[in-house]
């Protein structure tokens, strides 16, 4: 169950009240499960306080960092959770699911949007790579470089690596050109001198 709040602007977050069937339950368990398998940390929220106007802009933070992001009774969450493999906490009070396949890159989203927003949504805990974790550790991921960035250090250092590299063998290069022994000319042999031309001439030598 997504929801973005009553209508109107200065208004707080609040779930509707409304009854759910249960084939609508059933169904979204299921999708929630899904989902949750293939994530790789799941964040317990509590957005108690933000407005509808905030709650919008939290959902598009996350939908642009490619993080979904639910809001859902905590029985029914708790119940997707469990059902996935994982083991859930007891939850109180309203709570959004940060559903992640990146964790670094959701807790990275979700506190700086809470530093800007009074701390709002607090985290109530979580789970990273099947372990419970507590806000702390949320906000010790979000300080930890994301794939993208590690691999563009990575890439920034091996690059680094073989411009020196290449560097070191020019270098090289050139030291050997200036130590290598200077082949002796050998002077070429005198031409021996044109032998005379013979005297054709009969009158001459009568």
């Amino acid at each position: 169950l997504q929801h973005d709040g009553p209508r109107g602007t200065g208004r707080h977050h609040t779930l509707p009240v409304r009854a759910m069937k249960r084939t609508d339950k059933e169904e979204l368990v299921r999708g929630l499960k899904k989902k949750m398998e293939g994530a790789d940390a799941l964040y317990y929220t509590d957005f108690t306080g933000l407005s509808v106007k905030n709650m919008t802009a939290l959902r598009r933070s996350f939908r642009k960092a490619g993080v979904e992001y639910v809001v859902i009774k905590n029985s029914l969450a708790l119940r997707a959770v469990n059902e996935s493999g994982l083991l859930a906490p007891k939850l109180k009070g309203p709570t959004g699911v940060v559903i992640a396949k990146d964790a670094i890159t959701a807790a990275k989203t979700l506190t700086d949007f809470a530093k800007k927003n009074e701390d709002r949504p607090s985290v109530k805990g979580g789970l990273y790579e099947g372990a419970a974790i507590d806000a702390a550790t949320v906000k010790r991921l979000a300080l930890m470089p994301t794939r993208d960035e590690a691999l563009g250090q990575f890439l920034g250092y091996l690059n680094s690596m073989l411009s020196g590299f290449a560097g070191l063998l020019e270098a090289r290069k050139v030291q050997l050109e200036n130590s290598a022994p200077v082949a002796a000319v050998t002077p070429a042999p005198d031409a021996e001198p044109a032998a005379a031309p013979a005297d054709t001439n009969p009158q001459a030598s009568a």
